[in-house]
């Protein structure tokens, strides 16, 4: 795309000029005065794009200073030559490695030692990829599908060079460093059969669908086979393998429907089978063993039983219930191994593990002590083992990595992430507070915070000094509050080193656990969509005002953030409420709603009408035109805002905040900023590079301290 001059005065705000387009639907007159700012070619939207990041740059020229000392602070935390715990896949032991000044990580792997297959930590290392060599010279990397052929001799792998979700797939191997002539565009997803030689891998449609199956045999000359087509737009593919490499499963889900299909993977020309045909609102997943398909499914509830059935004849009716359905507890995930069973249990909102033995039936549950964390399995591709990996984290704990010992119930920690800086986490507490709804729900919010800067908050918020005067009350203080709220995907209490650079500044973090999401299990997710999503909306500005009842701080020292559908949360809880918040950062936030959802065409929008409603149905319309960010605005005085977005995004599109900046300057009343941050070579997750990362963070922190009077 041309680059044209900007003629903006970069001081004064963007106007986009006004062109009118009708947009009206069901009756009801609607003009977009800037619908046009969708159009990615039109050099006059590439102005307009250049004029809002110098303006943006403008506003926070003063603060370089203070940007500067927060990207250093957050960097001189993170041990910058590092490594992932090895996780062992076979006769090799994996893991990533980062560099010192490096932006990206190296991956590699180790030969296992002995018949017992054990780490050596002196065995040589074999570089897979390097992303750093692979980056030279692109402004974005991501690296998408990673699999290891069974025989240690191939790697599968996809790239994005856009932040578009473009993946290309490639085909490495690993004995000669050779990369085959092969490049398949717009995939997701890849799988090696048991062969070694047949890859089975997703392509997706216009609109970013993975919507085919394909079959490649590497080194054959032959056509790739297409297995598997999805032609309902509601439905999209996910391609994986049972951990004990018996069958390759492809995996079709909607919004609240499943259906698997199976191949057997040591059968080269293997065809899809179904296990359980789809029904409407019944979603399911499996994993196997000795002849058993084990499925998680809702059949009996919404938070889903654990069965068995057989594999070869597979029949819901005739299902052995290994755990049943309770209302107050979701089950999330089932990890199936030769002698155990780890299932995953969300219980008022915390995560347990719940560890069976499939001889025995005995259960125990690995237990935790924080009152607000976060627990999951990962890296356990070995099948006949009983060790289980799993990672632990709190808001005031560092992600730290243990293995599991399922026989004799002993855990062994493996790593804590390194937190550099002379890092004290006694000097930081966590909680868990209610806020009551307008319908009279609970609805929880996790907190941290500095001990010792709760307690004096109204002497002083530097961190650095200790001389602050000792009260008995704890006082209003900064706040941010983050929520998401949507597809059922909870907000867990996580650690993030980066934050204790607004932790040692006196500010309080907390997370609106909303309906919509799955903080509190299915149901919870149900009562937040469709026609009840404005119970998101009313559930967070319930929590910020029981944050604000109870002490915690006041509308002028509150900030509120959320990205993508919290984008969406906090952009509708401000339309609604805009004198309750000091401020707001929006990350690729979702705020047009009506427009992208009448537009089937875009990425998302068909496979989510069962999340939000279909406007083009009256009825539904009517939902999503009561709260939808930009169609609500009006004319009042409103918080500052930040909204950050990318050029390449193809989940939220980066006109969507672009024509609600342009929007909302024609309406507010106040002089607060309006500031809007376009990274023209990324996508939905921002930069690719942790360091760029860093330096993206560091501009809404900057942004944040500012609004908080702590620009200092």
């Amino acid at each position: 795309m041309p680059t044209t001059p900007i003629t903006h005065d970069p001081e004064a705000a963007p106007v986009a000029p006004k062109r009118a387009k009708d947009v009206s639907v069901h009756g009801e007159r609607r003009i977009d005065d800037y619908f046009w700012l969708r159009e990615r070619d039109d050099p006059r939207v590439r102005k307009h794009l250049l004029a809002e990041n110098a303006h943006t740059a403008a506003w926070f020229m003063p603060h370089a200073a203070l940007r500067k000392q927060l990207y250093e602070e957050m960097l001189a935390r993170i041990q910058q030559d590092d490594e992932d715990v090895p996780c062992r896949d076979g006769r090799w032991w994996y893991s990533s490695r980062t560099l010192a000044g490096r932006q990206y990580p190296v991956e590699i792997r180790r030969a296992a030692a002995g018949k017992e297959r054990h780490f050596d930590a002196n065995a040589p290392d074999e570089v897979l990829l390097d992303l750093n060599e692979m980056a030279e010279g692109k402004p974005y990397l991501e690296l998408g599908s990673f699999d290891v052929s069974p025989d240690g001799r191939w790697l599968a792998f996809s790239l994005d060079e856009t932040g578009g979700l473009d993946y290309t797939l490639h085909v490495k191997e690993l004995a000669s460093g050779a990369v085959l002539p092969l490049a398949i565009e717009r995939t997701e997803g890849a799988v090696w059969g048991n062969d070694n030689r047949t890859l089975y891998y997703l392509t997706v449609d216009e609109a970013r669908r993975a919507h085919r199956l394909w079959r490649h045999l590497v080194g054959s000359g032959r056509p790739d086979r297409l297995l598997f087509e999805e032609p309902d737009e509601a439905f999209s593919l996910g391609l994986g393998k049972t951990r004990d490499h018996r069958y390759v499963v492809l995996q079709i889900d909607s919004a609240d429907t499943s259906e698997v299909r199976v191949l057997d993977a040591d059968r080269a020309l293997a065809r899809p089978r179904v296990v359980l045909p789809r029904r409407s609102g019944i979603e399911y997943s499996i994993d196997h063993r000795e002849g058993l398909f084990y499925l998680l499914v809702n059949d009996t509830g919404r938070n889903n039983r654990l069965a068995s059935i057989d594999a070869r004849r597979p029949d819901l009716s005739r299902a052995t219930e290994l755990i049943a359905h309770r209302g107050d507890v979701m089950l999330e995930e089932a990890d199936v191994f030769a002698r155990h069973l780890v299932v995953t249990e969300r219980i008022a909102g915390s995560l347990q593990l719940r560890v069976r033995d499939l001889a025995s039936g005995e259960e125990h549950r690995v237990a935790f002590d924080e009152p607000v964390y976060s627990a999951s399995g990962f890296d356990n591709a070995e099948f006949d083992t009983v060790q289980f990996r799993f990672e632990y984290t709190s808001l005031v704990t560092p992600a730290t990595v243990y293995d599991y010992d399922l026989t004799i119930r002993e855990r062994v920690l493996r790593k804590r992430e390194p937190v550099l800086g002379g890092f004290d986490a006694s000097i930081y507490a966590s909680e868990r507070v209610d806020a009551t709804a307008p319908d009279g729900t609970k609805v929880p919010i996790s907190l941290v915070y500095r001990r010792d800067l709760r307690a004096n908050a109204g002497a002083n918020t530097k961190a650095d000094e200790h001389t602050l005067e000792q009260t008995n009350e704890a006082r209003p203080q900064p706040l941010l509050l983050y929520g998401y709220g949507s597809y059922g995907i909870p907000s867990e209490p996580e650690f993030s080193s980066a934050r204790l650079s607004l932790l040692d500044r006196g500010v309080v973090f907390a997370i609106a656990h909303v309906r919509g999401g799955g903080d509190l299990g299915r149901t919870w997710h149900d009562a937040g969509k469709m026609a009840e999503k404005h119970r998101s909306f009313s559930d967070f500005i319930a929590c910020a005002e029981a944050l604000i009842e109870q002490g915690w701080t006041e509308p002028s020292r509150l900030i509120i953030k959320g990205g993508s559908a919290g984008g969406l949360l906090v952009a509708a809880a401000v339309n609604q409420r805009p004198e309750l918040f000091k401020a707001m950062v929006a990350e690729v936030p979702f705020v047009d709603v009506i427009n992208t959802m009448l537009d089937e065409s875009l990425p998302l929008t068909v496979g989510e009408f069962l999340e939000w409603g279909n406007p083009k149905f009256a009825e539904q319309y009517a939902w999503l035109r009561a709260w939808s960010p930009y169609d609500n605005l009006r004319r009042a005085a409103y918080p500052a805002m930040l909204l950050e977005t990318g050029f390449n995004d193809s989940q939220v599109q980066y006109w969507e905040p672009v024509k609600y900046a342009a929007r909302l300057r024609t309406l507010k009343t106040d002089d607060n900023p309006v500031l809007l941050q376009i990274n023209l070579d990324a996508g939905h997750g921002g930069a690719s590079g942790r360091f760029d990362a860093l330096w993206e963070l560091s501009l809404s922190f900057t942004f944040m301290l500012d609004q908080w009077g702590l620009a200092r």
